[in-house]
């Protein structure tokens, strides 16, 4: 199968040597993202919600990339830095991806990059073979 990197060629990707997002085949797997957005900014300091809106536009950006959409993805994993603010973010999932549900897991963790950054998504994808060939 061909790999293709994803690329947008942010302080983070080139720090740590990886991709915004993979493509083997049909499917895509999308890194870790927070809430920077394109200027390298964090968008919605202090807020759980308006952070995890970011952080799926900025997912959605890599899919298209890819040649696929946020209707592709299968599962989710949602990392925030207190447990408590599952509602918030939950909320903001739900609106983008409540059409597809796709499999989810929430995870707290002790912190991310910055004491910033609230919320942390990667995301997995599989295109069909139908937008697939399109995208050729």
């Amino acid at each position: 199968m061909e790999r293709k990197n994803i690329s947008t060629n942010s302080f983070w990707e080139n720090a740590l040597a990886s991709s915004r997002a993979v493509r083997i085949g049909n499917y895509v797997h999308v890194s870790g993202t927070t809430a920077i957005n394109s200027q390298g900014v964090i968008v919605g300091l202090g807020d759980p919600y308006l952070q995890t809106k970011q952080i799926i536009k900025n997912i959605e950006s890599a899919l298209v990339m890819a040649g696929g959409s946020l209707k592709d993805v299968v599962r989710t994993r949602i990392y925030v830095t207190s447990i408590a603010r599952w509602k918030s973010v939950s909320k903001a999932h739900a609106e983008c991806f409540g059409d597809i549900c796709p499999a989810c897991s929430l995870i707290e963790v002790n912190k991310l990059l910055t004491p910033e950054m609230l919320v942390l998504i990667e995301a997995d994808a599989v295109i069909s073979e139908t937008e697939s060939r399109s995208q050729l």
